[in-house]
């Protein structure tokens, strides 16, 4: 991420210039007459919008031939908003080629693992790795780049948009000629190649370069260390697209910062976004809340992840929905109170701005009945109410941007490539899954009361009393070292079934599971004991297993069996185990079975009795509230999400500044269903 105080001052002065939140939407002018674009802008005022992301699929207008182009109709709604005080966030229009390129050049068409061709008619139907496509989309960011540098509107560049979300996997002839090159790049000669590979299995081994093809569609299992290459190259290739266009704008505006979207939570879970932050400067990311009670906690874990992406600083939510989306198979609109309080929640993670996908409800095309902030009732609107109530309460939490999340006690680790292979075939069970996994612990420390951060695996873990990384699958060596000695030194680690069972190239750790933890947790897996979708086990402890259980064979003397496994064939087999380590007082803990969500609150209660970072939180009223902290030079601020459908009343100091809540008679803050209440605490009213 750049440090130039320049392209930096997002994230020193706050969200694009400081004391103020931003808030927005994708706005898409070109799909209205002109007559509609005034009251556009006066809704957005009545609103209290001050900044849109603009042209993000306008290149067909932009470019409606090749080499001609015409910018009077942008060059229109710029100056329009502008008159009117509100900021652009630029796209460069890139994301969905027009349909004379396509025409012209059909190589530019990415092909899917079978060998179809995905065809114009939809959007992103461009390979990562077309010159092509590279060559025209270099050209539109440096035409943009050059006519609106000087423009009072601009405050930030949005390069293309989701890159990868629909044409991250190309198995076209260009990818298995740029795949060859970066596997050139990474293991220099084909012997490396072969030995990290495992080629000598089902006579795979390669003796030229160009014999290497992507993981296309083949007989039958394809060979998990090539496909695994195949995804990290795939997230190069779009992240290396991603720099292409950042460097014409940094070369042209150099005092514009320029960012994209992620989507950490989203369909694009193949994308190493860790690796991503550098290449921007400031993130941004989109998130879409699943629906029903689990995704007020979903929203929660995804967005904590985003704000330890940032590294804590405050970062962009460039698109989330005012009410139903229209991609799953039923679409329910948000409850009342649901608007507010997602957007609160990702403000007490660090988000400095609130956009969403739209402003204005499209009438025709593909995303018609998705929700935007100006719905097709219109203003006169339970949604546009609230669109305008969040506009109110935002300007009052100007005092927030700037500010920091402030560090929990607690990491919960998220690694991508545990997640991408985990997941593959040909494993001992389909059942796992990664995302599940991780957001189950994550609710189960919301329910005792205490705040975690969800941290990428490259993050520093000096500072952290508890670390829990829950189905840790891929442990290449320096991870193993870095989590030993994160436990030798005072630590105390947790982790579940599946982990540490190979190394960063899907290679099988020998010697019995969990692999390159096996010496840190002090146990030998001789075999895992996955369970038919009817079948259920039991703990020691009274709690249910279902889907996926190991048979511990062997444990060290210094190992205390937690829990044991009750009935079936495991019967009074260990099922968690629990080693100490050292004088510094640390420990590993392993969980062996899949248990429930309340089963892994009562394990963390119970190790709360020697991990004081366990320790129940009294704003968290017992897990009904999830608290959230930033803090900066004003003081501390407490966000109190309300996890449940009912009032709950905390006992929290400081003034109250946004949200849903009331002081009852005895001082006590009462945040209403399905509500987040912010609380200013000054400097010098901090908690010791």
């Amino acid at each position: 991420m750049a440090t130039d105080d320049t392209t930096y001052r997002w994230v020193k002065d706050g969200a694009l210039g400081p004391g103020r939140m931003r808030y927005g939407a994708d706005y898409n002018p070109e799909q209205w007459p002109r007559e509609v674009w005034q009251e556009d802008v006066r809704l957005m005022r009545e609103a209290g919008v001050n900044i849109v992301s603009l042209g993000i699929f306008s290149w067909a207008l932009l470019e409606p031939r090749p080499g001609e182009w015409d910018f009077g109709w942008l060059d229109d709604v710029m100056d329009l908003l502008h008159a009117n005080g509100i900021d652009v966030d630029l796209a460069t229009a890139t994301a969905s080629p027009p349909p004379w390129l396509a025409k012209r050049h059909p190589e530019i068409l990415p092909q899917t693992i079978d060998g179809t061709t995905l065809w114009p008619g939809s959007r992103q139907h461009w390979r990562p790795t077309s010159p092509v496509f590279r060559a025209h989309a270099l050209r539109l960011t440096r035409a943009l780049a050059e006519r609106y540098a000087d423009h009072p509107a601009l405050v930030a560049w949005h390069i293309s948009n989701e890159l990868g979300c629909h044409n991250l996997y190309d198995f076209s002839d260009d990818a298995a000629r740029a795949f060859r090159v970066w596997l050139q790049d990474r293991y220099a000669d084909l012997d490396a190649l072969n030995e990290v590979w495992g080629t000598a299995f089902w006579s795979q081994h390669y003796g030229e370069w160009d014999e290497i093809l992507p993981p296309r569609a083949a007989p039958t299992q394809r060979n998990p260390g090539q496909q695994l290459d195949f995804e990290r190259f795939s997230s190069d290739a779009v992240r290396d697209h991603l720099r292409a266009e950042n460097a014409v704008l940094a070369e042209v505006t150099p005092g514009v910062p320029r960012t994209t979207n992620f989507m950490v939570a989203q369909n694009v879970r193949d994308i190493d976004y860790a690796s991503w932050v550098d290449d921007v400067d400031f993130v941004s990311n989109d998130h879409y809340l699943r629906p029903g009670e689990q995704g007020r906690d979903d929203l929660s874990f995804w967005a904590n992840l985003t704000g330890n992406l940032s590294g804590g600083r405050p970062w962009f939510l460039m698109e989330h929905a005012t009410s139903a989306v229209n991609w799953r198979a039923v679409n329910p609109p948000k409850r009342p109170g649901e608007l507010v309080r997602d957007a609160l929640t990702h403000v007490g993670h660090g988000a400095d701005a609130v956009c969403y996908f739209q402003w204005r409800q499209s009438r025709a095309g593909g995303e018609r009945y998705h929700s935007g902030m100006l719905p097709h009732a219109g203003a006169d609107s339970r949604v546009f109410r609230d669109v305008v109530d969040l506009g109110t309460q935002l300007r009052d939490l100007a005092v927030v941007t700037g500010s920091r999340r402030e560090r929990a006690r607690i990491a919960l680790v998220f690694d991508y490539e545990s997640w991408w292979v985990s997941g593959r075939d040909s494993h001992p069970s389909e059942s796992p899954a990664y995302d599940v996994e991780t957001l189950r612990w994550y609710r189960a420390l919301l329910d005792l009361g205490v705040r975690v951060d969800v941290v990428p695996v490259s993050t520093d873990l000096d500072g952290y009393e508890l670390v829990l990384a829950p189905l840790l699958h891929v442990v290449p060596a320096a991870l193993r070292d870095r989590l030993t000695g994160f436990v030798e030194a005072g630590g105390h680690l947790v982790t579940t079934f599946f982990s540490g069972v190979v190394d960063e190239h899907d290679r099988v750790w020998l010697g019995g599971y969990p692999g390159a933890l096996r010496s840190l947790l002090g146990i030998t897996v001789e075999e895992f004991a996955p369970m038919l979708p009817d079948e259920r086990g039991a703990l020691s402890t009274g709690a249910e297993v279902r889907d996926w259980s190991e048979r511990i064979a062997r444990i060290e003397p210094d190992v205390e069996v937690v829990a044991s496994y009750r009935g079936g064939d495991l019967d009074g087999a260990p099922a968690i185990t629990r080693r100490r380590a050292g004088l510094a007082g640390g420990s590993a803990t392993y969980v062996s079975a899949a248990i429930d969500r309340r089963a892994a609150k009562e394990l963390l209660h119970d190790l709360g009795r020697d991990i004081p970072a366990l320790t129940p939180d009294p704003l968290a009223a017992g897990g009904s509230v999830d608290v959230i902290v930033r803090t900066g030079r004003g003081g501390r601020y407490v966000f109190l999400a309300n996890r449940t459908d009912d009032e709950v009343a905390v006992a929290a100091a400081g003034d109250l500044i946004a949200g849903a809540a009331r002081r009852d008679r005895d001082d006590a803050l009462v945040v209403a269903p399905r509500g987040v209440a912010v609380v200013a605490q000054t400097r010098d009213a901090l908690p010791a």
